[in-house]
């Protein structure tokens, strides 16, 4: 490209190219007027020497001649130095005018891209606006198609009291969205349901079917990760609700509740803290202080605080939530177990082991009277308390506990026991006899007795009492009936392919690696028992 002249050096330029031509013109005239004058002189001294006779004045006539002569001929040779100047001035002439031209074009040029950049510039914000308002109208018809697929829940009739008398005691919903009806087909006396029934109906409140079938389907995007749909839904859906029925109203509570849940599970427990607070001062003000939804909502409140290590806070809230649960539901009520285990927990992590006891005790008498001794949450109950009996160091009564959850999944599965029909824990412990007396067999497992048949049990809480037992007997040096059990744990993880507490299997060996002198040091870092899970009630219990 070629070098940028500015338009005054342009001007100057010209100036002096045109002085050059016309010096050089005038200096070719002189040259000419020379040229002839010197060309009359030599001719006058021609005719000079031909009228003389003398040799002397001859010879001098022919000097000037000859001096004359070069002159004219250097005259000549300037005349075409000059001519040629006057033809490489005129060429530079056209060069520059081709020049300038050329100069005109690469603007024009300049001009037109820009010009162009300009254009594509619009037109590229002209798409991306274009790219959003597509993608909010794909947005808001995705929202619009499942507010349809609500609406067809809220004209459906609602069921009858037969129906809800057939519904089990596990409701996804029990404790997000209390629901008295199902509290009486659980089988409680009816004397302690009069009050109950009184309470929670405080306000007359009632979660529309919407928000039981939004809630499901959160909570099913949160345990698939999708976060990133599952937070914009409850946002959406709570901002209708505030549009519609204004920010003090029960549904808007419930809404908090499930956002802030998600956002627990994000993690981000500042924001859920925050939505927890607000959701609890509605509830408080539209359904009273004592309403079984002040409960769960308390409990949540309780069990985010303890996941950031709160334990002193979370405490006297759990403690009012059990007080509600017991006033509502009635002692006796396996809701207020899950209660119990979750302030067995909180105060564990405190080093309150008398309370911890005391309430896993009593969680444990609920559910066996209530639910019976083969529920799920028995042995999850007994799985804790034998946790909170090995921090103590008082491994005699956390091994009764494994032992007896072991024999209970052994007789639920296979039968009573007899002397053919052993529970795992019984054949470890002969298999570690047998090894002391030097009598080890080593006849393959599958072949071994009945106790084999424990590894299709498929139940992720007799797999983790198989390794705590298992890291037990490992501690109390029994190392055949260690491997038995842990062997028979890894077996019945491949059959089954459920998941084993990790978390629980790894504290419990840290516990059993601890001295007596080193509990108290390991008392903060421990968390074998977990509260109760959010997937069976909606929340964490």
């Amino acid at each position: 490209m070629s070098t940028m002249v500015y338009p005054r050096e342009e001007k100057l330029e010209k100036l002096t190219q045109e002085e050059i031509i016309s010096n050089t013109k005038l200096v070719i005239q002189g040259l000419e007027a020379l040229k002839n004058e010197h060309n009359s002189i030599l001719h006058s001294l021609l005719e000079t020497i031909k009228c003389l006779k003398k040799d002397e004045e001859a010879n001098l006539v022919h000097e000037k001649s000859n001096l004359l002569r070069k002159s004219v001929e250097m005259i000549e040779l300037g005349l075409g130095e000059a001519q040629v100047m006057m033809a490489l001035s005129n060429h530079l002439n056209a060069v520059e005018s081709e020049k300038q031209k050329l100069r005109a074009q690469v603007r024009r040029l300049c001009q037109e891209n820009q010009w162009l950049r300009d254009e594509l510039a619009n037109t590229q914000q002209k798409l991306q606006k274009s790219e959003q308002n597509v993608a909010q109208l794909e947005e808001e018809k995705k929202h619009l198609e499942f507010m349809n697929q609500l609406k067809k829940y809220d004209e459906d009739v609602s069921p009858t009291q037969e129906e809800k008398d057939r519904e089990t005691p596990k409701d996804s919903l029990d404790d997000l969205f209390p629901n008295d009806e199902e509290e009486q087909s659980q089988g409680m006396p009816h004397q302690h349901n009069s009050a109950a029934v009184a309470a929670a109906q405080q306000g007359g409140y009632e979660i529309p079917a919407r928000l039981r079938t939004l809630h499901n389907l959160v909570i099913q995007y949160a345990s698939q990760g999708r976060y990133e749909v599952a937070v914009p839904l409850c946002k959406q859906a709570l901002e209708d609700l505030e549009k519609t029925s204004g920010h003090d109203h029960p549904d808007v509570a419930t809404m908090l509740n499930i956002l802030a849940l998600v956002y627990r599970d994000q993690n981000k427990y500042k924001e859920a803290a925050h939505l927890l607070n607000d959701a609890l001062s509605i509830r408080e003000k539209t359904l009273g202080r004592d309403h079984p939804a002040v409960a769960a909502t308390l409990n949540n409140l309780a069990v985010l605080y303890g996941k950031r290590g709160k334990y002193k806070e979370a405490e006297p809230l759990c403690k009012r939530a059990l007080e509600i649960r017991e006033k509502v539901l009635g002692k006796e009520h396996p809701d207020v177990a899950k209660q119990l285990n979750n302030l067995a927990l909180l105060c564990q992590n405190q080093g309150k082991y008398d309370e911890v006891e005391y309430y896993y005790c009593r969680a444990l008498e609920i559910y066996e009277c209530r639910l019976g001794p083969d529920d799920a949450n028995v042995a999850k109950t007994k799985n804790n308390l034998a946790s909170c009996f090995l921090k103590q160091g008082k491994y005699k009564e956390a091994e009764i506990l494994y032992k007896e959850i072991l024999t209970r999944a052994h007789e639920k599965e296979f039968g009573s026991v007899d002397a053919e029909n052993k529970p795992i824990w019984m054949h470890a412990e002969e298999r570690e006899e047998m090894s002391k007396g030097k009598h080890r067999d080593n006849t393959p497992y599958g072949e071994y007795g009945g106790w084999y048949k424990a590894c299709k049990v498929n139940s992720p809480t007799v797999n983790t009492t198989l390794r705590n037992l298992g890291a037990l007997y490992r501690r109390q040096g029994k190392l055949e009936a260690a491997e038995t059990l842990e062997e028979c744990a890894v077996r019945s993880r491949k059959q089954s392919n459920t998941g084993v507490d990790p978390i629980n299997q790894t504290r419990v060996v840290e516990i059993l690696k601890d001295t007596d002198g080193d509990r108290r040091r390991s008392r903060d870092s421990l968390s074998s028992v977990k509260y109760e899970s959010g997937t069976e009630t909606g929340e964490e219990a």
